[in-house]
C-alpha cells in the first residue's frame, strides 16, 4: 500500500471508481440508491473531498465486495486522513502542492524537465530563497517555511529506497543568474554534488541543440504499485496540473524522451556543468 496519506487517497479514489464501473453504474445512479447526490460519488472519486470509512462500508456494501476487500478500503480511507510532515508548515505549503508532496514522496521514478531554473530537489536555500522573494507575495515566516520544505523534499533523492531519478535542465537555468554569481557558483556546486548519487541522471539541454519537443516544464511520476497509474504534473503561480490519462503520459513520456535525444549525455552534461561553474569563479 502507497505510504503517504495523499497516495493512499488517491488509491482509494481509483479503487472506488473502479467498482462502480464494474458494475456498469453511473454517480447518479450509486448515489441515488445510496440516498446521496451524484456529485458526492464523483467527489468521493475524484479525490476532491474526504471520504469517510462508514461511506466507504455502504459502498462496497453496495457492491457486494468480499469482506478483505471492503477493510482493505476502509484502511485506506482512515489512513487517508493523516497529516503528511509537509502540512505542519500549514500556510507555507498552498493545497494544491501539498498534494503533489504527498505524491512526489511515494513515487519509485521521477522524470523532471526545467526549461528555466535548477530543480527544486537539487536547489541551495539560498537559490530557493532568492526565487521565493521573486515569485508569489508571501510573508517572512511562510517564506522560510516553504524553504523548509523544499529542503526537508531533497531527502527523497537519499533514502534507502529513492526513486530513479532523471533531470533534463536546460542550459538557461545554468546561466541564468540568480541572486549573484558567489550564489550560483555554490549552486552549481549543489547540482554536482547531486549528480553523484547513483539513482540521479543529469542531462543538460544546450542552447546548440537544434530542435527538440516544445513544451514548458513537467514532473512525471512512476508509482512501485501497478494499481497507481503513471501521472504528470505541471505547475503555476497560483494552482498545478495533475494528468493521470493514459494519452496524457504517453505524449509526456514521448516528449521526455525527444528532450533527453536532444540533450548532452550524462558526462558531457556534468561537464558543461563544471564549466559554467568555472566562469561563475573568475
Amino acid at each position: 500500500m502507497a505510504g503517504s496519506p495523499t497516495a493512499r487517497r488517491r488509491r482509494l479514489s481509483i479503487e472506488l471508481k473502479k467498482l462502480r464501473e464494474t458494475h456498469s453504474l453511473t454517480c447518479a445512479q450509486v448515489g441515488e440508491a445510496l440516498d446521496w447526490s451524484g456529485s458526492k460519488v464523483n467527489r468521493m472519486e475524484t479525490g476532491s473531498g474526504r471520504v469517510q470509512p462508514s461511506d466507504v462500508d455502504a459502498l462496497c456494501r453496495f457492491y457486494n465486495t468480499s469482506d478483505e476487500l471492503r477493510d482493505f478500503l476502509k484502511a485506506l480511507a482512515r489512513q487517508a486522513k493523516t497529516r503528511g510532515w509537509w502540512q505542519v508548515h500549514g500556510s507555507g505549503v498552498p493545497e494544491w502542492f501539498s498534494i503533489y508532496i504527498g505524491l512526489e514522496q511515494d513515487a519509485s521514478t521521477f522524470r523532471q524537465y526545467q526549461c528555466e531554473v535548477v530543480p527544486g530537489l537539487m536547489q541551495t536555500p539560498a537559490y530557493a530563497g532568492e526565487l521565493h522573494t521573486s515569485g508569489a507575495h508571501m510573508s517572512p515566516e511562510d517564506m522560510d517555511r516553504a524553504i523548509r520544505v523544499r529542503m526537508e523534499r531533497q531527502a527523497m533523492l537519499t533514502r534507502p529506497d529513492a526513486p530513479d531519478s532523471w533531470f533534463v535542465v536546460n542550459e538557461a537555468a545554468l546561466r541564468n543568474v540568480i541572486g549573484n554569481r558567489g550564489l550560483m557558483r555554490e549552486q552549481l556546486e549543489r547540482l554536482l554534488a547531486s549528480v553523484e548519487l547513483p539513482n540521479v541522471t543529469l542531462q543538460v539541454l544546450p542552447f546548440d541543440s537544434g530542435t527538440y519537443p516544445a513544451t514548458g516544464s513537467f514532473t512525471m511520476l512512476g508509482f512501485p504499485d501497478p494499481e497507481d497509474p503513471d501521472l504528470v504534473y505541471r505547475d503555476g503561480i497560483t494552482d498545478a496540473l495533475y494528468l493521470e490519462g493514459e494519452q496524457h503520459v504517453r505524449e509526456y513520456t514521448r516528449a521526455f524522451d525527444g528532450l533527453r535525444a536532444a540533450a548532452l549525455s550524462p558526462p558531457r552534461s556534468t561537464q558543461l556543468v563544471k564549466s559554467v561553474l568555472k566562469e561563475y569563479t573568475q
